[in-house]
């Protein structure tokens, strides 16, 4: 069956739901159902571990019943069950609290044009393809260096799937969209030292991953460069967040400035909006329509049409990110953010990475980061991390069991560049990020 069919019968099913809804007494009803297909491989020392098919889907409604709010969900797909599900949304709305910010989203907002984003490139979920492909990668791995002595395995990942989305403002619509991945994890050791490091690939299109082998050999490269790792004293230094690990920095941002952390006044940057967060030549953009984006897409989880925004301008903090219970809460308007970010761009100061070496001339190139230690409340930051020793913009050795701490305030104030040479790898693309002085607890 083709794609548009399959999307055209769901949203039939979603059309009937919507209609049982304001049929048993819903005052107002959404409906969204997703349906995904997908093969997994993993493979260890070259030898195949796990094959795993995927065929999933489910529908869930959310009913309210003046301000009150029923969700239930099935994933069966007959007329009898879905009347029962709404049903039992409906009973459940009758005994929930009222809630004054509750409802669907306004509905001058919704979505009523969907331009073809290019989300969907299929290609058959055949096994031997993705046995192949994990098997390349740790060959060229285990081949790359003799101190390479172990695999922690390779895995590949193919996901073609669709979503509709339809509420009682009339909005029903809904696209297609695929998923490619390979990762590759590797264990190196010299004398009594073992490290191990991976490497990964994703992207819309299957041709759009790197080769199996080029991905091998990046493992076992990160691997065999952590080996000899050192300790290093107590100190203050600048530190490169290098552009892999550099996109949680703004994912921390998200956070604080999200609506549920803004009504619970639980964000260090309540009531910041215009205020300067980061430096002047800093600025953020929010690409929903990006083609082939893995964040991308034309309305939110509550059928929100999504917008180009400029997040941050000039370093001041432009605007927040509202769904539309957070934008009731706060007295303002949902952004179209239910869901999550759409395509963070972060601008750049031109930087290449060899030249942020050499901007920051003595300090620490951070390459992994460990724990949780981060308070979006007061923005106290603290977490594992390991890297690279650096000294008049040279790497000298590699280093490990360190902490990085700081406050998020401080450390986005001291953002000295940001490289040209993004990861585009999630829904955060950034190069790496040059803080100008953080605290490192070793020694």
């Amino acid at each position: 069956m083709q794609i548009e069919q399959q999307i055209a019968e769901i949203q039939n099913v979603v059309d009937d739901v919507l209609k049982m809804a304001v049929g048993k007494g819903a005052t107002q009803a959404e409906a969204s159902m997703s349906k995904v297909q997908g093969i997994a491989v993993s493979s260890r020392m070259k030898e195949v571990e796990n094959v795993e098919f995927t065929n999933d889907g489910g529908l869930g409604i959310s009913v309210y019943v003046g301000k009150h709010k029923g969700s239930a969900s099935t994933a069966d797909l007959s007329t009898q069950a879905l009347a029962l599900t709404v049903e039992k949304a409906i009973d459940i709305a009758r005994y929930t609290s009222e809630d004054p910010c509750t409802g669907l989203a306004d509905e001058q907002l919704m979505a009523t044009e969907f331009p073809d984003l290019e989300l969907y490139h299929p290609q058959d979920l055949d096994p031997q393809h993705a046995m192949r492909v994990a098997i390349d990668a740790e060959t060229a791995a285990l081949e790359y260096d003799p101190r390479i002595v172990n695999s922690d395995g390779a895995s590949y990942n193919a996901n073609l799937g669709m979503r509709v989305y339809g509420n009682t403002h009339g909005i029903n619509a809904g696209y297609p969209s695929s998923r490619y991945s390979l990762s590759c994890m590797m264990i190196g050791a010299q004398g009594d030292d073992m490290q191990r490091d991976y490497a990964y690939t994703v992207s819309r299109k299957p041709d759009g991953l790197k080769a199996a082998a080029e991905v091998g050999r990046e493992a076992s490269e990160a691997t065999v460069s952590r080996l000899g790792a050192q300790k290093i004293n107590t100190a203050n230094v600048p530190v490169l967040l290098h552009k892999d690990v550099a996109s949680s920095l703004f994912g921390h941002y998200v956070s604080a400035i999200s609506g549920g952390s803004l009504y619970r006044r639980s964000s260090f940057l309540l009531d910041k909006l215009g205020e300067q967060i980061f430096p002047e030549w800093l600025n953020i953009e929010e690409k929903p329509r990006l083609k082939g984006g893995l964040a991308s897409s034309n309305f939110d989880a509550e059928g929100v049409v999504t917008r180009d925004l400029n997040v941050v301008e000039n370093g001041r903090l432009a605007h927040y990110l509202f769904t539309t219970y957070s934008s009731r809460k706060m007295g303002t308007t949902s952004t179209g953010h239910a869901g999550g970010i759409h395509n963070w761009i972060i601008g750049d100061t031109g930087h290449s990475d060899a030249d942020l070496l050499q901007e920051m001339g003595t300090g620490l190139l951070v390459t992994e980061l460990m724990g949780q230690g981060v308070s979006v409340v007061t923005g106290d930051y603290s977490r594992g991390a390991a890297g690279f020793w650096v000294e008049n913009g040279i790497i000298q050795y590699p280093v490990h069991e360190i902490t990085i701490a700081g406050n998020l305030k401080q450390m986005y104030a001291n953002i000295r560049a940001i490289g040209r040479e993004r990861d585009v790898r999630g829904g955060v693309q950034t190069g790496s990020v040059l803080i100008d002085n953080m605290k490192i607890a070793g020694n």
